[in-house]
């Protein structure tokens, strides 16, 4: 069985993460982003981020997903944070997500962060709605129309928190 060991990023990874998370961008079902990253700007996009961990095949070296954290809002909001993942397409359904997930609660507690807050998941992305779910993960509400796809549909999004 291969070993997954979810760690935080190396410069090493770089060439990795842009290529997932704009594989995801790409798809235009889940980020709101449009632009992928070159590879300037994916330098720089990870290094701002308050962490930024990968999932790591460790005999191989292969990158399977990432996951950024960085604050939702500033000042009096500021123990707010806010996470986005990403995974293969190739490595989706092994259960990297929620590692990815439940990683990124612990480094969000550890950074200070009270509540992680999940601003715009797709109402369609039922596996990841499932998932946060079963973490437990309050839904907010819906809202309607909130998210244009990638064919121009407009789709409703679920704000989603967990107390960390």
């Amino acid at each position: 069985m291969k070993t997954i060991e979810i760690r935080k990023y190396e410069e090493r990874d770089l060439s990795a993460m842009n290529a997932i998370w704009n594989e995801v961008v790409s798809e235009g079902i889940a980020f709101p982003q449009e632009e992928c990253l070159t590879e300037a700007a994916g330098k720089l996009f990870f290094a701002e981020q308050s962490y930024c961990g990968v999932a790591e095949e460790t005999e191989t070296g292969e990158i399977l997903g990432l996951y950024i954290l960085h604050p939702n809002n500033v000042g009096r909001c500021n123990h707010i944070c806010n996470a986005s993942y990403a995974v293969a397409s190739a490595r989706r359904g092994m259960h990297i997500g929620e590692r990815l997930v439940m990683d990124c609660i612990v480094q969000a507690r550890a950074a200070g962060f009270k509540l992680l807050q999940f601003n715009a998941v797709v109402a369609s992305n039922i596996h990841a709605r499932h998932l946060y779910e079963r973490i437990g993960f309050h839904q907010l509400g819906v809202i309607p129309k909130g998210f244009r796809m990638n064919d121009g549909r407009y789709e409703d999004i679920c704000p989603y928190y967990i107390e960390v």
